[in-house]
């Protein structure tokens, strides 16, 4: 039968495909959004998180300090690499998120599938009109050009079969028709080109809608998926290695370290019940990400954590940015 030999979580915030001088880029972003979401479920503008909680991060955002945590980061993202190379998985599962990529308000399944031959990215970054940073971007999505990756359609469809028969209603996904319209994304994009480095790895690509109520599902629904995604990939009597990844968050774009620093815990203590009972105020916009790592923590619930990094990647004076965590479930020392 198939066997989970590895876990991995790994943020893949645009932070970490541009130099650190390039994030002034994002931090514009987060000054012109009259949306930025608390924990405690509300939602501000810059000016009205800045008047609530004043310059407190100031002294992070200098030059220096974002350059040292950008090496931070690419360290923690090589040596993730390193952990998927010493598993050699023979099929990686990518649990992520779609944000308008494959998906969008026609049709947005609470989770879904994929059993197609090849991973098919959409090049959406890549046109001759965008902005020269966000194509540096799309170059670390896979997203500059269409990307083809092989997939893993029998073993999918052992998958999927076990998750309905434990009565998860999956939905299923078997082609990419037109990637210049909708195509993979940058959830999975960027685990292939910098967790997998590109290697030709069959992958298994989970769609989690995080982003877009009304249909989210709840952390307690999504800790049961991973369990059952773990069963499923147990009962598939493929003999075969398999990775399971988690791409995204932590918090953002407001970070909340206390919130991280929580979760992580619970990924070490192996406490399931902790990530079911996390609030839905605390899992909006680019938060929600943390189901892609709950539903993955659930998966990999047999497997202790070895190691974990975090570093709250601050990118303005009230705080907005990304908590970027890195986590390696696996057995052995």
């Amino acid at each position: 039968m198939a066997r989970i030999v590895l876990g991995l979580g790994a943020s893949h915030t645009p932070l970490l495909t541009l130099t650190s001088e390039q994030w002034s880029h994002r931090a514009a972003v987060d000054y012109a959004n009259p949306r930025l979401n608390l924990s405690d479920g509300r939602w501000l503008s810059y000016e009205a998180l800045l008047a609530e909680v004043g310059p407190r991060h100031e002294a992070v955002v200098t030059p220096e300090v974002l350059d040292e945590k950008a090496r931070l980061c690419e360290a923690a993202l090589q040596r993730l690499g390193d952990e998927l190379q010493a598993a050699q998985p023979d099929v990686v599962v990518i649990v992520g998120d779609d944000q308008s990529e494959l998906f969008g308000p026609a049709n947005q399944p609470v989770i879904a599938v994929y059993h197609g031959a090849e991973i098919v990215t959409h090049d959406k970054f890549g046109r001759e009109s965008t902005p020269q940073w966000m194509r540096d971007m799309g170059r670390g999505y896979l997203m500059d050009h269409v990307h083809r990756v092989p997939g893993c359609p029998e073993f999918a469809l052992d998958v999927i079969g076990s998750l309905v028969e434990q009565n998860i209603d999956v939905a299923t996904v078997a082609s990419v028709d037109d990637p210049q319209k909708a195509g993979f994304g940058h959830a999975y994009g960027f685990i292939i080109k910098r967790v997998m480095r590109e290697r030709p790895i069959p992958v298994l690509p989970i769609m989690l809608n995080t982003y877009y109520p009304p249909n989210v599902p709840t952390a307690a629904r999504v800790v049961q998926m991973g369990r059952a995604l773990a069963k499923a990939i147990a009962d598939s009597p493929r003999e075969l290695r398999v990775a399971v990844v988690a791409s995204g968050g932590l918090s953002h774009f407001v970070v909340d370290e206390q919130l991280d620093r929580g979760l992580i815990k619970a990924f070490v203590e192996r406490d399931l019940d902790a990530l079911a009972r996390l609030p839905r105020g605390a899992l909006n916009s680019g938060s929600s990400e943390i189901l892609n790592w709950v539903m993955t923590a659930g998966a990999v619930s047999e497997l202790p954590v070895r190691w974990h990094e975090y570093y709250p990647l601050y990118r303005t004076p009230a705080g907005t940015g990304v908590g970027a965590a890195f986590v390696a479930w696996r057995d052995g020392a």
